[in-house]
């Protein structure tokens, strides 16, 4: 027994070291780089998010740094659940994807600074706590048609999937996500300033807000 419980602290640091990376990986960077040889740093915010990658005018390159970030949260769930399908908890799970989020907040590759963690999120989310994920993404997509501000959506989107967690999850996986919710509200601090003073644009304007 003593040697199974060895295994598993191995197998789940590696884990988590390998969702940081992977999380690490700015693939908004990366895409904007290669099809439009711009720096997505020098765009807008800099940030390195989908919202920022869309200031390009790049819809299609946006869509498709939003499914990757989330496949950061998302697929290393996924995979280390198929392939260990009796070590892995809920919670656990969602720790995993905490460390895709910080990745992708915090990437080494790019001296720590990244997105703001959205998409991965709703990413880990959808993975580990499905129906959280889905009355996450649900609630993003309301609040954006009703206000058409990226930043408000995720904000409520976020706030909204702790406690869809706590009721059908539990409390301990609920905790994990919360400290989610406080990490992605942290690097929307701008945002949540330019809400509250009133000049947070909306999509479509001459600045963008950044996921």
């Amino acid at each position: 027994m003593e040697y199974i419980w060895i295994f598993f602290v191995l197998v789940y640091s590696i884990s988590l070291i390998m969702c940081y990376l992977i999380g690490s990986i700015p693939f908004g960077l990366i895409l904007t780089k290669i099809f439009t040889k711009q720096d997505i740093r020098d765009i807008g915010s800099g940030n390195t998010g989908a919202t920022n990658v869309l200031r390009t005018g790049n819809k299609l390159l946006a869509a498709l740094t939003l499914a990757l970030d989330a496949g950061k949260g998302a697929v290393p769930i996924i995979i280390m659940n198929l392939v260990f399908p009796s070590l892995f908890f809920i919670a656990l799970t969602i720790i995993m994807g905490l460390a895709a989020i910080i990745g992708h907040c915090f990437p080494i590759w790019l001296k720590f600074k990244g997105g703001k963690g959205v998409a991965t999120a709703l990413g880990v989310l959808l993975a580990a706590a499905p129906y959280a994920g889905l009355a996450a993404c649900g609630a993003w997509l309301l609040s954006f048609l009703i206000f058409r501000i990226s930043s408000l959506a995720a904000l409520i989107a976020i706030a909204i999937a702790p406690i869809v967690t706590y009721l059908i999850y539990g409390g301990a996986p609920a905790v994990i996500c919360t400290i989610i919710t406080a990490l992605v509200w942290l690097r929307h601090k701008e945002n949540i300033k330019r809400l509250i003073a009133g000049t947070e644009p909306k999509i479509g304007g001459k600045k963008t807000d950044v996921v």
